[in-house]
């Protein structure tokens, strides 16, 4: 049934108006990854699966469920891609998630290769009063720890213009403006300061491996391979 598929916030019984539903956590998981994976587009059941470590028959079988309940439009062979009410789902999620990245980060100590696994697990577990208040508390900040956008409360998102370090041309001055979330990417970044903010010139694009070479503010060197490089997205100075 869908029904378990939703969470009861207020009201007595199913049948009462003043109950409030939320998709349980496994539909909000699920939103947010086509949304990660695909943005506006359509998410295929395997980009979905590697994404949340399932087997595919079991997203090809939610994906059905998730159009029962109005949050994407699915055809087989093509994927799913969310419906305007699901994007508001996913963006909710989204901005849940960057909002406590940034509280752990700014005020428990956590590392910024830390924030993402922690924010996993609490996500679902608060409301969206209290992220609103958490909003507050932190000033409204536009983007997380890794460089990323916060959605605003209305679920509008800032247009990005980044683009992967992978794709810059050699000679090209360019600034981190996000990375990924990976702890072992992170680890790596943080430990040589390539971080959101940091500037860089591109010194060479090799194409025969795809290692960029470029050189920090400090003038020191870093050489980059093409899974790293792909990681961090800057914007053009």
């Amino acid at each position: 049934m869908i029904e378990r598929f939703w969470s009861i916030s207020i009201g007595a019984g199913m049948d009462d108006p003043a109950v409030i539903r939320h998709p349980s956590a496994s539909v909000e998981d699920y939103v947010k990854a086509i949304w990660e994976v695909a943005g506006s587009g359509a998410a295929s059941t395997k980009d979905v699966a590697e994404r949340l470590s399932i087997a595919p028959p079991s997203v090809t079988n939610m994906f059905v469920r998730l159009q029962e309940m109005g949050l994407v439009e699915y055809e087989r062979y093509r994927g799913a891609s969310l419906t305007r009410r699901g994007r508001e789902e996913a963006l909710r999620l989204i901005r849940r998630h960057r909002l406590i990245e940034t509280f752990l980060l700014e005020h428990l100590g956590y590392s910024w290769r830390e924030v993402h696994e922690e924010a996993e697990r609490l996500e679902h577990a608060v409301s969206d009063g209290f992220t609103e208040r958490l909003a507050e508390f932190l000033g409204h900040p536009g983007q997380d720890p890794h460089g990323d956008p916060i959605p605003a409360a209305d679920g509008s998102l800032a247009p990005d213009d980044s683009f992967p370090l992978g794709e810059a041309t050699a000679g090209q001055r360019v600034r981190i403006s996000k990375v990924g979330d990976d702890p072992s990417t992170l680890e790596y970044l943080g430990d040589h300061g390539l971080v959101p903010g940091r500037l860089l010139s591109v010194r060479e694009v090799r194409d025969l491996d795809g290692v960029i070479t470029v050189e920090d503010e400090d003038g020191e060197s870093h050489a980059l391979g093409a899974p790293l490089a792909g990681a961090v997205f800057v914007r053009g100075e």
